[in-house]
């Protein structure tokens, strides 16, 4: 670890490494990194390396490297960076970096009182590392390697979302390891791993509700705050309560550089699409010790749907402030206005399931179609390092999300379209969803020697609030059009011309679902090469819905039975093992249980006890060529038992609807491997593959069925990227590809079709300043169906067809 230097400006950018500075200093490492801002060069050399490099940001600004290109020694490639500059390296007896004006510059530097700030030094940061390779995550609570734990782990990093130019968490989930983001019946998006839904995501390691039905369905999320997506998939019970069985998502926000940056991008591409990106960051004082950034991003677009466009506007704007030296605050707030014309619940089938032979183009729609999210979201956190092996951090979110929308559906009169195209009839909807989630984390984490056994512990709780006031209100109409002929003029509607149509219903609804738990964790090394974990968490959950029914015209209302449950002192065990079988690989096992409260009554009135559920994970790990690839092999089971069964031959009469009885069983296996990294020189490689099935061991109705019908039994995602060397190393190409195989409908009577769909990238770096990119996605234009919540009556909707986006970045020097 790291002993701080007192008393100076300085940043420190790296990641502390595993081996002795000795073996660290003699390695000889692949570079392959253009021309580009001085400050950005060494940061990608020092991240590569593994080493720590301190400087006076002063020293760097304006400055330039050359390209580092080829095989060489850390030292050998931070000298040809500094070629020029007037600086010059001065390694430390640790092995690590420091530079310093030349000897003849005339300037000095008192570097023997230089102060290495320990937000410069967090090994978790992607942001100019170069690699789709992660160091470390945050996402069990501390900073540890993908090798030290015992479950899988994804990191998208920034260079990966930048260069397949994923700015939405759907488009990114869908090109992560057995994750499915899928479309719900609404705007946005649900999230599955293994065959379960991922409803709590994490800012920042602080868990808030995003999934639960009103809202979920409706949950959009930018990626252009963020420095990198963490994923672990598996049980996540212990970090989140009553956490997915699937896994769990967690989304690190980008902070204020130690060195002042600026990027300015510009994109045009298919389909009338614009967007402006403003993003910059850097030391607001003279010391360094409060550091900004701020994200403005404008983006604008039509679709290849007949009348469908969108308009996102999204501000970002961060502080971090050193109170002291081993102190920080960081402060940010973030607001995304989406307005569009959308498409919802997609396309209806045949009755037999067959897809209807539809352009790509229809849009089932109105021209009055209208929805607007807004969401703004609070940060907060304070992070004290009591030395280098213990540190305490208290995180906090608070986020408000606004969604309202006038649209008409195509659905169905019967279970399908008819052969000759009769059976349309339009849903006219009226939604106005507001909600509140806060969320608050905090834990002590340390390590330290006892008995002679390394151990680390971590102490820490968190709480949860989901509160929201909702409504919608619609109509249903049956109609003699053919869903070749759709109409998308029929006469516009509000909440008061609903309520006032024959038929049509509204319903207002609350949510107030709240949960708080208090988790520990023990590592320890009882021999060198093995790691021992062992954790606990006890939660206690509270969940009410309240609802009413109010008819049109005569305004009459009905009030609902509120549904509530609750939870106390569920207690989640979790253990896990390591065993080191050399530097580079691991082999690892874990368990875990996992408890999912529910709603349903039985016959008595009581509500069914919470699903109960073990998680099986066994596995291989390889961090590799010094860190910059990672790879992971792991068999998994997961069973699942007292799910809720509804009984429907006693009528509605638990309540005014039906009762349930906790009797299902349900069981996801499979098998996971992945690679990403650097694996040869220049080539940077993320590839991903699932196998994954899920059964119905015990249900009345769906006894050896498939449970999760879009997850596909087979998953592969591959990215690629090769930065050219020599007279070509201005030059980077990328190319992947995602392939999935068939899954099944929502009745079970269809299959919906897999398909493999291509993308590439043509990357300039025309000066130091300025890059030019081209991405082209489906490029060869594959017409399919997205898989998700494919219904007979709708939601069936065309994956996108062949488009490029062409992007201009100027980063400007200071």
């Amino acid at each position: 670890m790291l002993n701080p230097w007192p008393h100076a400006l300085s940043v420190a950018v790296a990641l502390a490494t595993l081996a002795s500075p000795a073996l660290v200093q003699a390695q000889s490492l692949s570079f392959n990194l253009p021309a580009g801002p001085l400050a950005q060069t060494l940061n990608a050399i020092a991240s590569q390396s593994g080493r720590i490099v301190s400087l006076d940001p002063v020293l760097v600004q304006g400055k330039q490297a050359q390209a580092v290109s080829g095989q060489m020694p850390a030292e050998r490639a931070m000298d040809r960076a500094l070629a020029g500059s007037g600086l010059q390296l001065r390694v430390t007896g640790q092995g690590n970096f420091s530079v310093e004006p030349a000897a003849d510059s005339g300037a000095a530097l008192q570097l023997g009182v230089t102060s290495i700030a320990a937000h410069s030094i967090d090994p978790t940061i992607t942001e100019d590392s170069g690699s789709y390779a992660a160091r470390a995550v945050t996402i069990g609570k501390g900073t540890h390697t993908l090798k030290e734990i015992p479950q899988s782990i994804t990191v998208m990093t920034r260079k990966q979302m930048d260069d397949q130019g994923l700015v939405d968490l759907k488009d990114a989930v869908n090109q992560t390891t057995g994750l499915v983001g899928v479309q719900g019946v609404g705007k946005g998006m649900i999230i599955t791993s293994r065959g379960f839904q991922i409803d709590d995501w994490q800012y920042d390691g602080v868990p808030i509700p995003r999934n639960t039905y009103a809202l979920g369905n409706w949950a959009t999320q930018d990626l252009i705050f963020f420095d990198r997506l963490e994923v672990l998939r598996g049980a996540s019970g212990l970090l989140q309560g009553t956490g997915s069985p699937g896994g769990a998502i967690n989304l690190v926000r980008k902070r204020g550089q130690a060195a002042p940056t600026v990027a300015l991008t510009a994109k045009a591409g298919s389909w009338d699409h614009y967007g402006l990106q403003l993003d910059a960051g850097g030391p607001l004082n003279q010391s360094g010790t409060v550091r900004g950034r701020m994200v403005a991003d404008e983006d604008q677009s039509d679709s290849f749907i007949d009348y469908e466009w969108s308009k996102t506007h999204s501000l970002y704007g961060a502080l971090d402030f050193d109170l002291q030296e081993d102190t920080t605050l960081g402060l940010a707030v973030s607001r995304t206005n989406a307005e569009s014309r959308p498409m919802l619940r997609g396309l209806p089938r045949y009755a037999s399931g067959k897809s209807i032979d539809l352009s790509r183009s229809t849009f089932t729609g109105s021209r009055w179609n209208h929805s607007q999210i807004d969401v703004t979201t609070l940060y907060a956190d304070l992070e004290h390092r009591f030395n280098d092996d213990w540190k305490f951090k208290v995180g906090a979110v608070r986020m408000k999300e606004e969604n309202t929308s006038t649209h008409q559906r195509v659905q169905t009169n019967n279970e399908g379209i008819e052969a000759d195209g009769s059976g349309v009839s339009y849903a006219d909807w009226y939604t106005d969803f507001d909600g509140t989630k806060i969320g608050l984390d905090t834990h002590l984490t340390g390590r330290f020697e006892a008995l002679s056994m390394a151990q680390e512990i971590t102490l820490g709780g968190n709480y949860s609030k989901y509160t929201t006031n909702d409504i919608i209100a619609r109509t249903f109409n049956d109609s003699a059009d053919n869903i070749f002929d759709i109409n998308n003029h029929r006469p516009e509607v509000t909440y008061e011309s609903l309520m006032n149509t024959p038929g049509g219903r509204a319903t207002p609804s609350k949510y107030d679902i709240r949960q708080k738990g208090l988790y520990g964790s023990w590592r320890v090394k009882p021999i060198d090469p093995l790691t021992l974990v062992l954790g606990a968490r006890v939660s206690w959950y509270d969940y009410s819905y309240t609802s009413s029914g109010i008819t049109a015209v005569t305004h009459a209302t009905t009030v609902n039975k509120p549904s509530t449950t609750n939870e106390t002192g569920e207690v989640t065990p979790y253990a896990g093992i390591v065993y080191d079988l050399s530097r580079e690989w691991a082999v690892y096992a874990s368990y875990t249980d996992v408890f999912e409260p529910q709603t349903q009554r039985d016959l008595s009135g009581a509500v069914v006890k919470p699903v109960i559920g073990s998680n099986y994970e066994v596995g291989l790990k390889g961090e590799l060529l010094d860190g910059r690839v990672n790879t992971s092999l792991a068999l998994f089971r997961y069973d699942q038992e007292n799910r809720a069964i509804t009984d429907y031959s006693l009528g509605e009469i638990c309540g005014g609807t039906y009762c349930a009885t906790g009797s299902g069983k349900v069981r996801s296996q499979g098998l996971e491997a992945e690679i990403s990294g650097e694996v040869l020189s220049g080539l940077q490689l993320f590839a991903g593959y699932t196998y994954n099935t899920t059964k119905y061991l015990e249900d009345r109705d769906n006894k050896g069925r498939v449970f999760s019908q879009w997850t596909p039994k087979h998953m592969l995602r591959v990215w690629s990227d090769y930065q050219f060397s020599g007279d070509w190393s201005k030059v980077s190409a990328g190319l992947g590809f995602t392939t999935q195989s068939h899954t099944l409908g929502y009745e079970y009577t269809y299959d919906v079709a897999g398909y493999t769909v291509w993308n590439a990238r043509l990357a300039y770096q025309m000066t130091p300043e300025v890059g030019l990119a081209v991405n082209a996605n489906n490029l060869f234009d594959k017409t399919y169906y997205a898989s998700g919540y494919n219904q007979l009556n709708g939601n069936n909707f065309y994956g996108d067809p062949r488009n490029v986006m062409f992007s201009v970045k100027y980063t400007p020097q200071f």
